[in-house]
C-alpha cells in the first residue's frame, strides 16, 4: 500500500481504504478545528468584493439549487458552490496553513464535502474523515515537489489542494482504489496557479477551480471516466513537471502513521503567514515604545529570504495586496496597536499616516532566520534604537492558536460579513460534528433563514 514507486495508485489505496476507527483521537480533533477555522474563513470572505463579481459572472449559469454559499442567499449547483466557498475561504487570507508547504488545504478541500453533502446526504463523520484525508493527500503531494515548486512560481493551494479536493470527495463517494487513482489523475492534470496572481482576485480563481475541478474529477471517475493511473510519478507526471526537487517518498513514507494534519495552523492576522512574527514583534515593540509612533525614523526586518521575496511590498493601494504586503502590516500593527480584518481595509491602506509609516519600513534577507521567525528593529529619530525578535510567530505550529483564541477569530469573521449567523451554535455544532447524522446541518446555520 505503501509502495514508493508507485505514489499515485499507494494514495488512491490509502485513501480508499481508510477506516474511521484507524484514525488517532489528536488528528480527529485537529480536523474539527481545521473545519471550524474553513467555516469562519468563508463567512468573514462572503461579502468580499471579488465573491460578488464571482456570484454576478456564474449566476446566469448556476445549475440546479443543490448547495448554498456561506453567508449569502444564493443556492447553486454543487460544482459552482464548491467554486465560490472555496475562494470565499481563501479571499481575505485567514485560513489554515500548512506550514512545511505554506500551503492553505482547507479552502481546496472542504467546500466540496460540504457541497456533496447538500447534494448526495453525508453523516458528520463521514465528512470529518473525508476531510482528514484530503488534507493529507494535498500536503503529502505538496511535500514531494517543494521547495522547488513553490520557488518555480506555483500557487501551492491551488496546484497540491486539488488532489486533496478530489480525494475527500472520492472518499465522500465510496470510490474504490482503481476509481480513486482516476480521480487523482483527473486532478493532475487541471493543476493550475501562479503565485504572480498573489494581491489580486485572480489568486481566488486558482484556489476555487482546486476544489470545483477536484470535486468534478472524483465524479467522472465515479462514472467510470478513466485517468492517468501513473499522474504524479509518471515521466510526464504532475512532479516532474511542476518541481525539479521530486522526492516521492514524502507521499508514501508514513502513510496512515504520521499526519500532516498536525502541521496545520491557523492565522490569527488575515495576511501572508510569513508575515505573522513581524507582526508580533511589532505589537511587543509598541508596547515597550516610550515615545509617540511618528518619532519612528526607520523600521528594519531580518527574516528568512521568503519573507522579503513574497512581502517587500511597499507601495500597495487596496486591501487585498495589503495582505500580502510586509510594510503594511508593519504600519498598522504599530499605529493601530492590531493587524486583523479591519486594518486590511482599503480605507485603512490609503490613511496618510500608515502610507507615511510604509516608506520608513525595509527588509533584509537573513538565511539563518528560520521562516517562522523574524527580527524587527526600530530606529527613532534621536538615534535609539529598540528590538525584538520573535522566534516563533503565533499560528505556527509550535505556537498554535487555542480553542478559545479560535472560536473568537470564527466570531470576529462572522461578526465581520455575516452578523446574523448564530456563532455558539454553529460553532458547537462544528464541535460536534461526529454526532451528526446530517452535515449539511452546519451549511444550513451559515446562510440566512
Amino acid at each position: 500500500m505503501t509502495d514508493a514507486a508507485f505514489p499515485t495508485r499507494a494514495l488512491a489505496e490509502f485513501v480508499a481504504a481508510s477506516d474511521w476507527r484507524d484514525i488517532p483521537p489528536a488528528v480527529r480533533r485537529e480536523g474539527v478545528r481545521g473545519l471550524l477555522n474553513y467555516v469562519g474563513c468563508a463567512l468573514g470572505g462572503c461579502t468580499d468584493e471579488a465573491i460578488g463579481l464571482a456570484i454576478r459572472v456564474l449566476l446566469p449559469m448556476f445549475g440546479a439549487p443543490q448547495a448554498g454559499i456561506a453567508g449569502r442567499t444564493e443556492r447553486c449547483d454543487a460544482l459552482n458552490a464548491a467554486f465560490l466557498n472555496a475562494a470565499g475561504a481563501n479571499v481575505l487570507e485567514y485560513d489554515d496553513t500548512h506550514l512545511p508547504t505554506v500551503m492553505h488545504p482547507a479552502a481546496p478541500v472542504a467546500p466540496g464535502l460540504f457541497a456533496l453533502a447538500e447534494a448526495r446526504g453525508a453523516s458528520g463523520v463521514e465528512l470529518l474523515h473525508a476531510f482528514v484525508l484530503g488534507v493529507e493527500a494535498s500536503c503529502r503531494v505538496g511535500n514531494a515537489v517543494m521547495p522547488h515548486h513553490y520557488r518555480r512560481g506555483a500557487h501551492i493551494t491551488a496546484t497540491c489542494g486539488i488532489f486533496g479536493a478530489a480525494a475527500a470527495a472520492g472518499k465522500l463517494l465510496g470510490l474504490d482504489p482503481v476509481r480513486m487513482t482516476w480521480a487523482l489523475g483527473h486532478a493532475a492534470t487541471q493543476s493550475a496557479g501562479l503565485v504572480e496572481s498573489l494581491g489580486s482576485m485572480s489568486k481566488s480563481i486558482g484556489v476555487g477551480n482546486a476544489a470545483r475541478n477536484g470535486l468534478a474529477g472524483a465524479l467522472f471517475a465515479e462514472a467510470g471516466f478513466t485517468g492517468a493511473e501513473r499522474a504524479i510519478e509518471g515521466k510526464y507526471g504532475f512532479a516532474v513537471v511542476a518541481s525539479d526537487t521530486v522526492d516521492l517518498s514524502r507521499i508514501t513514507d508514513g502513510l496512515g502513521e504520521t499526519w500532516e494534519i498536525l502541521s496545520n495552523a491557523y492565522k490569527p492576522y488575515p495576511c501572508g503567514v510569513v508575515l505573522f512574527p513581524v507582526i508580533d514583534a511589532c505589537l511587543e515593540l509598541r508596547a515597550r515604545l516610550a515615545v509617540p509612533v511618528d518619532r519612528i525614523a526607520q523600521v528594519l526586518v531580518r527574516g528568512h529570504p521568503l519573507l522579503r521575496e513574497r512581502t517587500d511590498r511597499p507601495d500597495v493601494v487596496d486591501g487585498r495586496s495589503a495582505k500580502v504586503s510586509l510594510q503594511h502590516s508593519v504600519a498598522v500593527a504599530l499605529l493601530h496597536g492590531a493587524a486583523g480584518i479591519a486594518q486590511y481595509e482599503d480605507a485603512v491602506v490609503a490613511d496618510p499616516a500608515v502610507r507615511a509609516l510604509r516608506v520608513k519600513v525595509s527588509a533584509a534577507d537573513d538565511p539563518s532566520i528560520p521562516v517562522e521567525a523574524a527580527a524587527v528593529e526600530i530606529r527613532l529619530a534621536d538615534g535609539s534604537r529598540l528590538g525584538e525578535y520573535v522566534s516563533t510567530g503565533r499560528g505556527t505550529p509550535g505556537r498554535p492558536m487555542s480553542d478559545l483564541e479560535l472560536d473568537a477569530k470564527v466570531g470576529e469573521c462572522a461578526g465581520f460579513a455575516a452578523p446574523f449567523v448564530d456563532v455558539p451554535a454553529l460553532i458547537a455544532a462544528i464541535r460536534d460534528i461526529e454526532t451528526l447524522g446530517d452535515a449539511a446541518h452546519i451549511m444550513r446555520m451559515t446562510v440566512p433563514a
